[in-house]
């Protein structure tokens, strides 16, 4: 006979007043913010042990998921090597190890094989790492690699002597991910937290040197704004970069005079953004001046490149978006948006003569696919749809050929026509049409009763592009829909899709998504019984609002990472990233703002109702999304909510925003949440 029912954990209240624009919310979980509180960690710890005791009987489940995605995925694998200069860079995965192997080969692919990092000797002792910036000097005799073992994204930045594989002395802590080399082979330029994980610094360091005396090269003290360092495609030019949400400013260094001064492009105007890069005596300019919504391509002159100089040489489209370019000495690769789909354009510099590069598939996403040589008319994309595997491409652009170099392994004898990809169309409230892009077996009837995931994001202009995942196929195989609801708020059909979907227009994100839902319910794709949500980080929030909303609507909700006490988080002005998302989401601190954004944060609108099956995660040393925000959501859930449904919360104790580095850990996670929705949805495994 079944045991008693399983008890969850129970956060207590103490209740903590915040009174804005005199407005009171009593938040009776402000506590479980503190990290340093053992009370707080026991509750954390009390609640992955229920989680882990629910999912007790799917753990065949996930050992058997875990091992589908293994007979997959050809573990021991070499990526597409890649020439810079004299050698020729790649990585590789080895059956049974957890990261990749960073090498390099001089001359040829014949010659002997240079280790440049072993993640895995890295990660030794460790629970997490990830490698953020590696970086080749311009001689190609050192690497500076930074690294992070906590999941905290503040890395720590070394300098590799290449021919030794000894890190020199110079160890620099608390970087962030842009790094870069002066032209000497001795000046590294790379960038520095402040206290709210914003990277505001630019710092010049010779090797050799205390990093205690390193120059300080700017600072922003504009809390909205980060900074970036990279260096052009020419290798002339190493460039600053400052951005906010909607503005951006563009400085430049000569890279063979390290220690000299960066000049402004263009300084920064409200509402003004653009980039650069660089070709011969000019600039090309991608920005949205002059009211180009959808951003146009300029040029102007080293010597003077200021908005006074900028030259149309692609003008402004109202159905397309310039997303960005790539110079070369010949050709421009432009990245543009067409009809919500991503398209690769070549333009010939001699004489302006663009053609679109073509793609065998309607629904499918493309981009590039490394190139760090600027003389060369031969360029690497890469292409994925949701049934064609992710593809590396390399591209003739005079002859306009390509020639496929690898395509991701699928093992077991993956046939892509037995499944199909195509896109249908939801209608919002106000009348707007959202693209929903949807993957399943080809001999799926679509009568009603499929299990479905759909998928969400919707925020930062950031575009839910097509992708393939052999992982997924266990869903597929098992009679699933996957599908992705590209709502207002993210870049799918240009700039204005997304403005339309932030600030006081957030609300479109959300009933878009609704709308997809109920879609994909009404041409038979699914019932709410079966239909299951997924969205991470702002995609969090998205699910977290729309569950508030229709709780009816769903049969599994899950929700990593979830921004869900928005309206908190972004009040407090000592949180990180908190002034920076003011552009996104609004400024609280004036009275409509506030109102409007307490109308759909998740945490605040929590309502004593039935609420479909839920799955949170959350990262304890996460920079991002604080792990706070999903304990408090599932405490007030749990004290609010009616009905027996299960709710879970699962914390990674030692990882991040990012959930665990390791690839096998991965996949274990991955395993754990599928199982959560086959079991939930009642799924036949």
């Amino acid at each position: 006979m079944p045991g008693p029912p399983l008890e969850p954990p129970r956060a207590g209240r103490r209740p903590v007043s915040l009174v804005h624009h005199n407005d009171e919310r009593v938040d009776e979980w402000y506590w479980l913010r503190d990290k340093d509180d053992p009370a707080v960690l026991a509750h954390l710890a009390a609640e992955n042990a229920y989680t882990k005791e629910v999912l007790a009987h799917t753990e065949a489940l996930q050992a058997e998921l875990f091992d589908e995605f293994r007979a997959r995925i050809q573990e021991t694998d070499l990526s597409v090597p890649v020439k810079d200069g004299p050698f020729w860079y790649y990585s590789r995965t080895v059956e049974g190890l957890q990261y990749p192997i960073f090498c390099r080969k001089a001359g040829s692919l014949e010659a002997v094989e240079q280790v440049l990092l072993d993640q895995n000797a890295l990660a030794e002792g460790h629970d997490f790492h990830a490698v953020g910036a590696m970086t080749v000097s311009p001689d190609h005799s050192l690497l500076a690699w930074s690294e992070d073992t906590a999941g905290d994204e503040a890395f720590t930045l070394r300098v590799r002597e290449l021919a030794t594989g000894v890190d020199l002395g110079d160890e620099i802590p608390n970087t962030y991910y842009g790094v870069e080399w002066g032209n000497d082979d001795r000046t590294i330029f790379y960038t520095v937290l402040d206290d709210a994980q914003r990277p505001w610094q630019l710092w010049r360091h010779t090797l050799g040197t205390d990093p205690r005396v390193d120059v300080l090269v700017h600072q922003e003290d504009d809390d909205h704004f980060h900074l970036s360092v990279d260096k052009t495609r020419s290798e002339r030019f190493v460039v600053l970069s400052l951005s906010s949400m909607v503005t951006s400013e563009s400085w430049v260094l000569e890279a063979d005079e390290p220690t000299g001064p960066f000049r402004v492009i263009e300084p920064r105007r409200q509402g003004v953004e653009y980039s650069i890069d660089h070709h011969g005596e000019r600039f090309f300019v991608v920005t949205n001046a002059d009211g180009a919504v959808n951003f146009k391509l300029c040029e102007a002159p080293i010597d003077n490149p200021g908005q006074a100089q900028w030259r149309d040489v692609v003008a402004h489209r109202e159905d397309v978006k310039l997303d960005g370019i790539d110079a070369f000495a010949s050709h421009l690769l432009g990245y543009e948006r067409a009809e919500g789909s991503t398209r690769l354009t070549v333009r010939r510099i001699a004489d302006g003569h663009t053609h679109v590069v073509e793609q065998p598939e309607t629904v499918s996403t493309i981009g590039g696919g490394g190139n760090p040589e600027f003389d060369t008319t031969t360029v690497r994309y890469g292409y994925q749809s949701m049934v064609t595997p992710g593809s590396l491409f390399a591209y003739d652009m005079d002859a306009q050929t390509r020639t496929l170099l690898k395509q991701q392994p699928v093992l077991g004898g993956y046939d892509p026509s037995v499944y199909e990809t195509d896109r249908i169309w939801a209608t919002a409230p106000d009348g707007v049409r959202v693209p929903i892009t949807y993957v399943k077996r080809r001999d799926l009837d679509l009568d009603g009763t499929a299990p479905c995931l759909l998928y969400g994001y919707g925020s930062y202009e950031a575009s839910t592009d097509p992708w393939f995942s052999s992982l997924r196929l266990s869903l597929l195989d098992r009679g699933f829909v996957f599908a992705v609801g590209h709502v207002r708020g993210g870049g799918e059909l240009g700039r204005r899709w997304y403005e339309d979907g932030r600030l006081t227009n957030k609300r479109n994100t959300f009933t878009d998504f609704v709308a997809c839902a109920e879609a994909l319910i009404s041409q038979g794709f699914s019932s709410p019984a079966r239909l299951a949500i997924r969205g991470g980080s702002a995609g969090g929030l998205l699910v977290g609002a729309v569950v508030n909303m229709r709780p009816d609507l769903f049969g599994a909700v899950i929700a990593e990472v979830p921004f869900v006490d928005c309206l908190t988080t972004i009040l407090d002005e000592d949180l990180p990233l908190s002034v920076l998302e003011w552009e996104e989401w609004g400024d609280p601190n004036s009275a409509d703002v506030y109102h409007y954004m307490k109308s759909y944060s998740p945490y605040d609108n929590v309502a004593t109702v039935d609420y479909p099956p839920m799955l949170v995660t959350g990262g304890l040393n996460d920079p991002r999304v604080s792990f706070w925000e999903p304990a408090k959501w599932v405490a007030k859930l749990r004290a609010t909510k009616t009905g027996t449904n299960t709710l879970l919360l699962k914390t990674e104790m030692g990882a991040g925003h990012m959930g665990p580095s390791g690839r096998y850990e991965a996949w274990k996670e991955e395993a754990f949440v599928y199982a959560f929705l086959l079991d939930t949805l009642g799924v036949d495994s």
